[in-house]
């Protein structure tokens, strides 16, 4: 009886606040009375069926690019052992927690109007599709290494010693391994992609915007609600395919696997392999970085930004907003873990916030809560909403590795089931706390799409004041805008850099 109402009141924070930004603004945009008859004026419309299609067709494009990209460069992170693996692998990481603002500029910056190594893309299509392997292609790269480190070393040799050759020992032994981990990272692609929204908006311009960037023009421009909902149910009902597909997709045999060792490159086969892995990473992950420093420092008199009045105001609101949301983000993560650990099914829902845009999150809880679209709740509530997930999956990998029997030795001491849990289940969960809170502070610094949603001139945070900037016209406005990324980009290289600190210290 006690441990069934010790669980009833865990579930109500994770799982109230599930209800009532997820659940009940969704239910409110159903029940939405004036979009019901255009339904078929919509999807008979061939504005926003190209709309549509153009959305479906660079996020499928850009899964299938970033696969093929990705398994020669997965296959050399496995398999082959050279200077630097050990940091590259690390280094992946680091368009995870890039805000899109940053690489949608960069990507302007090297391919835009005025761009370092090809001008005048900027209303074209790659421009989209380039942006999307930046974030997407570490996505790609990781699962495909993780699926040929789960190729038994025991099969490889088995089919060495019969003489298969490379495609052979591919085809027979290591495909069938990686189909499950690169169908679920294609899954994964595609919903990011279809999904996006700073990348599409920035990027896609008018003729080759998303219905992410659509939904958000009706709403924010023409304050068309109804066909703003029409759109958002259409953008749901594609996410919950790819979501659904991704969770049965990727599912994984759980044991331990004696793996291959990486050994060093053999031939000039291989080392055109390692080659190409260096090559893809340099030009789709590192040269965008790159090309926004280029150009911010190429500017004498636009660094005096830094010092104005606006900037300060973003930077302290971009700092404020996150502390916030940490705070409510370790509470919901905790809670929700701690329900995972006792009511199974909690644990599918660990990512529900991700399976939805955070357009049609904002829209939602604008539709059902408009006397709060003034309040800075409203908007901290999305950002923990976006943010909570990854220290709900950091705290749980760890809760399940710890040793029972710790627990136990400290109940038979005469320990109540709280004294356990606060003097020795949450010390030894910290680590993955912190981490887990690292991710969360990442995705909080470049959060775009909730704050321009509801976005307020006091609530200026430092990725809106870039997007104000793109928005007016002149070379100095422009200069502003690379240099307020320059210094986005430092924060979230900060948040890399404790990342990866702490990663060590759980190693």
């Amino acid at each position: 009886m006690y441990r069934h109402l010790i669980t009833f009141i865990i579930s109500l924070i994770p799982i109230g606040f599930l209800l009532i930004t997820v659940v009940v603004p969704l239910w409110a945009m159903l029940q939405y009375d004036d979009s019901a008859p255009l339904w078929r004026e919509i999807l008979s419309d061939d504005y926003y069926r190209n709309r549509l299609i153009w959305t479906i067709f660079q996020a499928a494009c850009t899964s299938i690019l970033a696969i093929v990209l990705a398994l020669p460069m997965g296959w050399a992170l496995a398999r082959l052992q050279f200077i630097g693996r050990n940091w590259l692998i690390k280094l992946m990481m680091l368009p995870f927690i890039m805000p899109t603002l940053v690489a949608g500029m960069g990507v302007l910056a090297l391919f835009g109007e005025h761009g370092i190594v090809w001008q005048g893309w900027q209303d074209t299509p790659y421009l989209l599709i380039y942006g999307n392997i930046f974030f997407n292609l570490p996505v790609a790269v990781l699962a495909a290494q993780q699926g040929f480190q789960a190729v038994p070393a025991s099969r490889l040799a088995a089919i060495q010693t019969l003489g298969a050759n490379a495609w052979q020992r591919f085809y027979h032994a290591e495909l069938p391994v990686l189909r499950n981990w690169l169908i679920g990272a294609m899954c994964l692609i595609f919903l990011y992609c279809f999904s996006g929204f700073g990348l599409a908006l920035l990027l896609g311009g008018q003729k080759h915007a998303t219905i992410e960037v659509e939904i958000y023009q009706l709403i924010a421009y023409e304050l068309d609600m109804s066909r703003a909902t029409v759109l958002v149910w259409l953008v749901l009902g594609v996410t919950a395919l790819a979501g659904g597909a991704f969770a049965w997709l990727s599912r994984r045999p759980i044991g331990k696997i004696q793996t291959r060792q990486p050994e060093k490159p053999r031939g000039i086969k291989q080392k055109c392999v390692l080659g190409f892995l260096w090559l893809m990473w340099g030009f789709f992950c590192v040269l965008p970085l790159g090309a926004v420093v280029f150009r911010a420092a190429l500017s004498v008199d636009g660094w005096t930004i830094l010092t104005d009045d606006d900037t300060l105001i973003a930077i302290k609101n971009t700092l404020k907003f996150t502390s916030l949301t940490l705070l409510l983000a370790l509470i919901l993560g905790l809670t929700h873990a701690a329900l995972a650990r006792r009511v199974q099914w909690i644990r599918s829902i660990t990512f529900l916030p991700f399976m939805i845009s955070p357009v049609c999150l904002a829209f939602g809880v604008l539709l059902k809560y408009p006397d709060w679209s003034d309040d800075l709740t409203l908007l901290i509530s999305l950002y923990a909403l976006l943010a909570y997930p990854f220290v709900t999956k950091d705290i749980l990998a760890k809760w399940d590795t710890l040793p029972e029997h710790y627990f136990q030795a400290v109940r038979v001491l005469g320990a109540n089931r709280f004294q356990a849990a606060f003097w020795v289940t949450l010390p030894l969960l910290l680590p993955a706390m912190r981490r887990g809170l690292t991710f969360a502070a990442a995705t909080c610094v470049g959060e775009f799409a909730a704050t321009l949603f509801l976005s307020r001139p006091e609530w200026t945070t430092l990725t809106t004041l870039i997007y104000q900037k793109l928005g007016k016209v002149g070379a100095e406005n422009y200069q502003q805008a690379l240099i307020l990324t320059v210094l986005l980009m430092s924060l979230a290289i900060l948040v890399f850099l404790l990342l990866d600190k702490q990663h060590d210290k759980g190693n």
